[in-house]
């Protein structure tokens, strides 16, 4: 069942025991930033009309998500605040103050699941042409005479497109061989304690337990192994999960998986697959193989090879971003290495969509500039930053210097896009678990940064405001004292 309120709360309906609450108050301003009611039908068809406790409405899901992006408190705290404040409440849709929790703390986390990225994305985009919106109404229609025959020639291209690419590691630790395989051990060491009881019989299967945890402390205390010394660890744990693993498919066989419970179950076909690749890397004395695991209990993430001084490799997600007026979009997430330079196009093409028309300019990185790109760019007018191939132009060497240094400094915006990410609103360590929250919780992370612009831009009555000014200036400057 899914539980809707009708209609939306206003400021003036809210009761509250500290009064009026004040409509420049930032919880404010995004409450009547989001239109809830256009989403609140697709959340409520993931849910049962007739079956199971009445779900939470879409403002209460998505409010508490931007409350705990916003505060990057834990789920814990993001309750106690929202118990506190009323501005909060009033943002996740209460019609009046309560010292009552609304809800579980396990509820945000569902909220996670049932939030998906794209409905995100499309309330990022809603935020982004509202406010693209309000900026043409305050600028004001311009006359056209010829507004028949402009119609027919396409709009000349205007702004600036900024595409790059970064990586949002994931909350884990960082992953060796060994120690993976230690931890598989582990695990099938406690699958083999819960299946045994079931059997009836009173021996346990022989796990050597004892000898594997001494052998990998040797391991592990050393300061600089050497590479025989790590290939002897490796064998040592890879004979030690094989033999496991053959003890937990047979009392499989005997008593059934059943008994193992759903994550238990999850770890082991990871684990399965763990074993074959840290086998055939072993074997085949590399440190590279397909789809490699990092980890166990979050089998989805991969290494992503990123080419950084401090962190030349990091394991998550890598996406890809656009930057348009200071508003950030997201263009593919994905938790696999992938080559970005074939979204430049598809970027370009969606900046049209939102904007009427093509790009006056493009800011991108060396990987970018691919013939197609070039070409594609040229063909709509479109100037691709960095240098042209082939033999230099009219243009000399210090006046292409000087292009290029601007574009790279103009570029320092998205950087500082991935910076305010990282350093605000957790990108720098996603704290979730499952694949798909995980993609909400970073997609999160951009809807809130491009709220706190949308807060930054001047208020409609700031507009209005210097609009007379400007035309009482001018009035007054056209006077005529006689």
């Amino acid at each position: 069942m899914y539980r809707k309120k009708d209609g939306q709360i206003t400021i003036a309906e809210f009761l509250s025991p500290f009064g009026t609450l004040d409509k420049n108050n930032r919880w404010v301003r995004i409450a009547d930033m989001i239109p809830w009611e256009r989403y609140e039908n697709e959340y409520a068809q993931r849910f049962c009309a007739d079956n199971g406790a009445p779900a939470i409405n879409f403002r209460m899901a998505m409010g508490t998500l931007i409350l705990k992006q916003f505060t990057n408190h834990s789920d814990d705290d993001v309750i106690l605040n929202i118990q506190e404040n009323p501005y909060m409440q009033y943002l996740i849709g209460l019609h009046e103050f309560t010292q009552v929790a609304p809800f579980a703390q396990s509820s945000i986390t569902n909220f996670r699941k049932y939030i998906p990225k794209e409905m995100i994305n499309r309330v990022n985009e809603e935020i982004f042409r509202a406010s693209k919106d309000n900026n043409d109404d305050n600028q004001g229609d311009s006359p056209n005479d010829n507004q028949e025959e402009d119609s027919k020639k396409p709009p000349p291209n205007k702004g600036t497109l900024m595409i790059d690419a970064t990586c949002a590691p994931a909350d884990i630790s960082y992953p060796t061989d060994v120690k993976l395989l230690n931890e598989a051990r582990e695990k099938l060491e406690g699958m083999i304690d819960t299946l045994h009881p079931h059997t009836g019989n009173k021996i346990k299967p022989r796990t050597y337990r004892r000898n594997a945890r001494r052998d990998y402390l040797h391991f592990s205390k050393q300061r600089k192994p050497r590479k025989k010394s790590i290939r002897k660890a490796i064998r040592q744990q890879l004979g030690y999960v094989r033999r496991n693993i053959k003890h937990v498919d047979d009392l499989i066989a005997a008593v059934g998986i059943e008994h193992l419970n759903k994550r238990q179950q999850q770890w082991l076909e990871t684990i399965r697959i763990l074993y074959r690749q840290q086998l055939e890397m072993y074997e085949s004395k590399s440190h590279s193989v397909k789809d490699r695991i990092v980890s166990i209990g979050q089998s989805h993430v991969r290494p992503i090879v990123r080419g950084k001084v401090n962190a030349p490799v990091e394991f998550g997600a890598k996406i890809s971003v656009s930057l348009i007026d200071g508003y950030a979009f997201i263009d593919k997430i994905s938790w696999d290495a992938y080559n970005e330079e074939a979204l430049l196009i598809p970027a370009i093409e969606k900046f049209k969509e939102q904007n009427g028309c093509y790009p006056e300019s493009v800011l991108a990185d060396k990987i970018y500039r691919n013939k197609d790109n070039r070409d594609y760019c040229k063909k709509h007018g479109i100037r691709l930053s960095g240098p042209r191939l082939g033999r230099p132009g009219k243009e000399t060497k210090r006046e292409l210097l000087a292009q290029g240094r601007k574009d790279a400094a103009r570029r320092n915006a998205i950087e500082g896009k991935f910076g305010e990410g990282k350093n605000c609103y957790g990108l720098d360590r996603v704290m979730a678990r499952l694949q798909g929250s995980s993609e909400t919780v970073i997609a999160m992370s951009f809807l809130c940064m491009n709220i706190s612009r949308r807060l930054r831009v001047p208020s409609h009555l700031f507009y209005e405001i210097l609009n007379f000014l400007l035309k009482w200036h001018h009035i007054k400057n056209n006077w005529v004292f006689e």
